[in-house]
């Protein structure tokens, strides 16, 4: 079928769409309990915090990241609260934001509902794996970039039309807020704009000189919500840590490349995802409708390029990947079951369908369940974070130099730097900030902040000159509070001698 030729919508599968977030809530439910899932989801919390009380991302927290993840956390908590429900909350709306938009992709080529809506529910599940649990960049873009793929498919099943304005700027602005969260968007954004005018130039609806019209107002488009931001930034005389986060230390980042451990990580995640991989294959081999496949072949390319880009291959960056190998896993689910079983297809694609897309939930769920009646207690950050906060005035800093960050956001604590990841201040990344942080490090020990929280199991991952600096200053105004067994390590809570936080 055509996209002309495809019925409206059922009333049964409008209320299918609409009942998308409560299964993805459903899947995702067991990760509203623990306080950590990444570390990156850490820092967007803070710096979404400080934003809301009149700190810029950039400025009062530093990032290697642009500011949309930031600015999508601070939207939700500003509505949800300041609170690790509103951080998760945030997930759930863009996953089930990437499935609406996945739906109507495959609507936009000509398939029946039952094969979008089973491309939103594979994505609804592998978005838990790798590392898809956690509420990273790579789920906040996906709707954005989705969606642009959308408009520009519906374009391509109608090579007729010559591309509208209206489309070109939706398409755009979309593939322009996924940049302003990750650059690495922009190789979905062209591909999307390739789709959008290869087959009008082709059939001679477009002129060269209007397709180089279209990609100057495109890539104009793209880069208003960055430039936009600058002139803010400009504005307010912090042009430096804008241009700094946002161009140059993902730069310095990408110098950096994970070498041979890369190959490790790649086999790893098609392990992970073999289940979608394979079902992809199918739907390449054995599906109808050849443009679908070409396209989806080349989204999965342009997505590849993306999980490339930064040369580190962490295995939440492989989330890039799903949209495309979700669409294409759903063409493989259809042609299975249409050879397995003819007669019962729809039951037959259902089957499959909920074995694969509850796969990951499956052992995810597992891990969790093993903590038995502590899944549902208070982790360990949790715990520190609730110490801290009865005894510290609101807002007074502490100092997290190599554990988890969240623990500022939890007990309310301000941060004493502006770079309040550890593996910035005090870690193997501290080149990212432009120059070496040993200063900071001194300068926030010579504050004496109230407690200290350590992470004795991974001590060893400080560089010297810090590691030095903060155990001279431990043993010298310092006394060890309370220690936390951790899964793997020993968290220690030390308070400052002496004044208003003696021991």
């Amino acid at each position: 079928m055509t996209p002309q030729s495809l019925p409206p919508l059922s009333r049964r599968w409008w209320a299918a769409l609409a009942a998308l977030p409560v299964l993805v809530l459903a899947l995702r439910a067991l990760g509203f309990l623990p306080s950590v899932m990444d570390w990156d989801e850490s820092l967007y919390a803070l710096q979404a915090r400080e934003w809301l009380h009149g700190g810029w991302p950039l400025v009062a927290a530093w990032d290697m990241h642009p500011i949309g993840a930031p600015a999508m956390f601070a939207a939700t908590m500003q509505v949800f609260g300041q609170s690790i429900f509103a951080i998760r909350l945030l997930g759930v709306m863009a996953v089930s934001a990437t499935g609406w938009a996945l739906f109507f992709a495959a609507r936009a080529a000509g398939l029946g509902p039952a094969t979008g809506y089973a491309a939103a529910l594979l994505y609804a599940g592998h978005s838990l794996m790798p590392g898809g649990m956690s509420v990273n960049t790579e789920l906040l873009f996906a709707p954005f970039t989705t969606a642009a793929m959308a408009l520009a498919i519906h374009g391509v099943a109608r090579p007729e039309l010559r591309p509208g304005w209206w489309r070109l700027c939706a398409m755009g602005l979309l593939v322009g807020w996924a940049l302003l969260i990750k650059p690495v968007a922009v190789a979905e954004g062209c591909l999307a704009f390739a789709l959008l005018v290869a087959a009008p130039w082709r059939l001679g609806q477009l002129s060269l000189a209007r397709v180089l019209g279209f990609a100057a107002a495109y890539a104009l488009l793209c880069a208003l919500p960055t430039l936009g931001f600058g002139v803010i930034y400009a504005a307010m005389g912090e042009l430096d840590a804008y241009l700094d986060g946002t161009f140059y230390a993902p730069f310095r980042y990408a110098q950096g490349a994970a070498g041979g451990e890369a190959v490790w990580r790649i086999a790893s995640t098609i392990a992970t995802l073999l289940w979608p991989l394979l079902l992809a294959l199918a739907g390449v081999m054995l599906a109808r409708g050849e443009r679908l496949r070409v396209i989806g072949l080349l989204w999965f390319l342009a997505a590849t390029l993306a999980v490339a880009g930064p040369a580190h291959f962490f295995p939440h960056y492989f989330l890039i990947w799903l949209p495309p190998l979700c669409l294409l896993a759903a063409l493989g689910l259809q042609a299975l079951a249409r050879r397995l079983a003819p007669g019962r297809m729809a039951a037959t694609m259902a089957l499959l369908l909920g074995l694969v897309a509850l796969d990951p939930w499956r052992l995810d769920s597992a891990a969790r369940l093993e903590r038995g009646a502590n899944l549902l207690a208070p982790d360990v950050p949790a715990r520190v974070a609730a110490l801290i906060a009865a005894e510290l005035p609101p807002g007074e800093a502490i100092f997290v130099p190599n554990y988890q960050p969240i623990v500022y956001f939890l007990a309310r604590a301000g941060i004493p730097t502006r770079f309040p990841f550890p593996i910035h201040l005090t870690g193997a990344f501290a080149n990212l900030a432009g120059a070496s942080t040993d200063g900071e490090v001194g300068r926030i020990l010579a504050t004496k902040p109230r407690f200290i929280v350590i992470d004795r199991g991974y001590w060893g991952t400080m560089r010297p000159a810090a590691a030095n600096a903060i155990a001279a200053a431990l043993e010298a105004g310092y006394g060890l509070a309370y220690v936390f067994p951790d899964e793997r390590n020993m968290i220690e809570l030390w308070r400052v001698r002496g004044g208003d936080g003696g021991e």
